[in-house]
């Protein structure tokens, strides 16, 4: 579809407030239809506009990805209601960990979830069965929070900068495309930096044309 840029409340973070999978996105309650308009025309999919436990930061809370969307214990009936009610036919489930910033300790496609490697085995079980895909356990470039610090979509995949090649080589089968980069003007928050699928990527204010273009590599566009 395309590439923008986007701040979402002056913050070009915006991940943190948003996700994106090849059938609909989430963002905060506090987005605005300029936002919608922006991830309609370069990614393709309807928003859902929602909060979890009262707090906007739905990219940093929630992962998902085209069948099904995994959110902490801490979210409350209402935020699953709410969701199911904006996307019939996308399955919700919850997971109690202490790890439940889930965002930023899980990359998910439609085939496999790369995960923080302190979740306990049956945390990841429960996560391969929630999102119906293979987990695999990966601290890309040093970080734990795989979720924050790298991008996955259906057509690829972007390390951030600090990623050794022996880590890139376990997810590289698993993948047609990838990159390194950093986003945000030299930031390692690469996810937390961008909205992306299969179809367009959009990133966060300060990332400069070189940046966005590497991106744009990983992620096939």
């Amino acid at each position: 579809m395309g590439v923008a840029k986007l701040s979402i409340g002056g913050n070009s973070f915006i991940g943190a407030f948003a996700l994106a999978t090849d059938s609909f996105a989430l963002v905060g309650n506090s987005a605005g239809e300029k936002h919608a308009d922006i991830i309609k025309k370069n990614l393709g999919v309807d928003s859902a506009k929602i909060s979890i436990d009262g707090s906007d930061l739905i990219g940093i809370y929630a992962v998902a990805n085209s069948r099904s969307i995994l959110l902490p214990e801490i979210s409350t009936e209402a935020d699953v209601a709410c969701i199911k009610k904006a996307l019939p036919g996308i399955e919700v489930h919850r997971i109690k960990t202490d790890l439940n910033a889930l965002g930023n300790n899980i990359l998910a496609n439609d085939r496999i979830a790369i995960v923080n490697s302190e979740y306990e085995t049956s945390e990841i079980r429960q996560i391969e069965k929630a999102l119906g895909v293979e987990a695999i356990k990966l601290n890309a470039g040093g970080f734990h929070t795989v979720g924050a610090n790298n991008i996955l979509t259906n057509k690829g995949i972007v390390f951030n900068n600090r990623t050794a090649d022996d880590d890139i080589d376990a997810i590289r089968p698993f993948v047609k495309n990838y990159s390194q980069s950093t986003a945000n003007l030299g930031s390692l928050s690469i996810r937390l930096s961008t909205i992306s699928n299969s179809n367009g990527l959009i990133v966060g204010e300060d990332t400069t044309g070189f940046e966005m273009a590497r991106i744009a590599e990983g992620l096939g566009l």
